[in-house]
């Protein structure tokens, strides 16, 4: 197990206790507008996400980054759940959300409040929401076989956030769609907890089924293996998109621009997550970017590197 990783989203976990809090302008010298042009402020662009959702947080620190070079000051925002984001961006509390899965995990919020957001792009295509176990139990390979075997699993499944996409999908889709009913409960904490049951079940070659999502980096921290899902009931593949508030785009056109152009491949994608989440950057996620800008800036042709 890489322990940087677990160790740092504990702390995540931590920071996340509030529903809306600001974070603006750094206080771990993540922002600022250093970057910037002299006398070329084109506006403050303030970003809600998730910090237990490493996706999101990876990305809003390097779309600081980059905006910042645009001329733009960033404010950050750290929202404790996918609901209360959605509705800050839809009443403009917020101006963006640098990775939403709005179109199946998260459906239900666009449902609710897309009519007041913009879709300013898609930066990665395959995101998957998964039920996972560790590669050393051999004999479960597929949701159908959890069915039945709920003692070798004290009956639990480990999941994270109450609130969350995934927990919504899991408990109300998967569950019943293979009879589990009854049989498994979910328990729901928040990422980090469900990252140290799982470390700690591993370490002792324990039975344990946890919900996970692709991407993520806790794949390179434990050999997993995503249960074959042939009812479907974890939903389909489908993208991350950065979403505005409704006239974002008219309000900050360059910016738009900009984050249309945006797209990570698995191994930049991962690459960033996991310099943003890692003990080596615990407080400084502009210099994880600046780490992550130095190894990938030549091979990625819409990066501002200066």
């Amino acid at each position: 197990m890489n322990k940087r990783h677990l160790t740092g989203l504990v702390a995540l976990g931590a920071a996340a206790s509030l529903v809306l809090t600001g974070c603006a302008s750094g206080d771990s010298g993540d922002s600022g507008d250093a970057g910037a042009p002299a006398g070329d402020d084109k506006g403050t662009i303030t970003m809600g996400f998730l910090p237990a959702w490493t996706d999101g947080l990876s990305t809003a620190y390097l779309l600081a980054d980059q905006l910042e070079k645009l001329g733009y000051d960033i404010e950050m925002e750290d929202v404790v759940d996918a609901g209360p984001l959605y509705a800050a961006l839809a009443s403009a509390d917020v101006d963006m959300y640098p990775s939403a899965w709005s179109e199946v995990t998260h459906a239900k919020y666009m449902e609710e409040f897309g009519d007041s957001i913009e879709d300013l792009g898609t930066y990665y295509d395959g995101a998957k929401l998964t039920i996972a176990v560790p590669e050393y139990m051999d004999d479960v390979n597929s949701i159908e076989d959890l069915k039945g075997n709920a003692d070798q699993f004290d009956g639990k499944i480990i999941g994270i956030e109450p609130g969350a996409g995934l927990t919504g999908v899991t408990q109300d889709s998967m569950i019943p769609e293979y009879g589990l009913d009854g049989e498994y409960e979910l328990v729901t904490s928040s990422t980090a907890g469900m990252l140290t049951s799982l470390d700690t079940a591993v370490a002792a070659e324990e039975p344990i089924v946890v919900t996970l999502w692709r991407p993520f980096w806790a794949y390179n921290s434990w050999d997993m293996k995503d249960l074959e899902d042939p009812k479907g009931a974890m939903g389909d593949t489908e993208g991350l998109h950065f979403l505005g508030k409704e006239g974002f785009a008219e309000e900050f056109p360059e910016a738009a621009d900009f984050i249309g152009s945006v797209k990570l491949t698995d191994e930049q994608y991962g690459a960033l997550e996991g310099l943003v989440t890692s003990d080596e950057y615990k407080d400084k996620s502009a210099e994880a970017v600046d780490a992550w800008i130095e190894e990938y800036g030549s091979d990625v042709d819409w990066l501002i590197t200066e």
